[in-house]
């Protein structure tokens, strides 16, 4: 598998992956970068992968180049190529339930929570003025879909069944930086406890290493003046003039 274009809020990467087709194929990666401030991400041979000009995008190259965009999407494509024991997904044919549980909340996480913190991580820190409605309306609704999360954690490690899963991995990066728009995860114990179980694991670790860790606490209490002027460089926000 090659070419996993990745998101990570202030910057795209490319992993190439190579496999063998073995029952545990080893995964090697190299990592890459495409630039925001050039919209490398709008270009002629990005858009031929992924028609919507956005992050990320996958492509499988021992899969005749098949190229698989939205990132719920890859994860189930991960899932269903590279994941035979079902060690971070389920069964949808011996677990029928279970995996219908994993889909309904990986999608809770894709149409809801992710949306909704990312503009509100936008309208907090990284828009050039301050629009106090977008502010609230979105910081409150990321703290109501926080509030569901705390209710379907109560009594259980993860999200869906007895193990981490694809949904877990799709909603931590999103609860991850809800301090940058000031959700106090104290008011969420369950959804705190499982968060730090996730980020506990040591290939968690690794991952939120690659390229470079994001810099949440620059996000979070950095002054406004150079969290904006970073949204300005890095993707090209500009004041809207009355």
């Amino acid at each position: 598998m090659e070419g996993l274009f990745i998101d990570r809020g202030n910057w795209t990467e490319i992993i190439d992956r190579s496999r063998t087709h073995q029952p545990k194929p080893p995964l090697e990666d190299e990592v890459k970068t495409l630039s925001f401030q050039n919209k490398e991400q709008k270009s002629d041979w990005y858009l031929r992968l992924n028609p919507n000009g956005r992050v990320p995008t996958l492509i499988d190259h021992s899969n005749n180049d098949f190229s698989v965009w939205e990132s719920s999407a890859i994860l189930l494509y991960i899932a269903q190529h590279f994941d035979p024991e079902h060690k971070i997904s389920y069964d949808p044919v011996s677990e029928p339930k279970l995996y219908s549980e994993q889909l309904q909340w990986l999608f809770f996480a894709h149409g809801g929570l992710g949306p909704m913190q990312g503009q509100a991580v936008h309208f907090t820190r990284l828009a050039p003025q301050e629009v106090p409605y977008a502010i609230k309306r979105y910081r409150d609704e990321s703290i109501r879909l926080t509030s569901i999360l705390e209710e379907r954690l109560k009594g259980r490690e993860w999200l869906v069944g007895t193990h981490y899963s694809v949904a877990d991995i799709k909603t931590v990066l999103w609860i991850r930086v809800a301090p940058v728009v000031k959700v106090d995860l104290n008011d969420f114990p369950n959804v705190k406890k499982w968060l730090e179980r996730i980020l506990s694991r040591p290939k968690t670790q690794k991952g939120l290493t690659v390229p470079e860790p994001l810099d949440i606490e620059f996000l979070t209490n950095g002054p406004i003046e150079n969290t904006r002027a970073f949204g300005t460089a890095l993707f090209g926000f500009k004041k809207v003039e009355e």
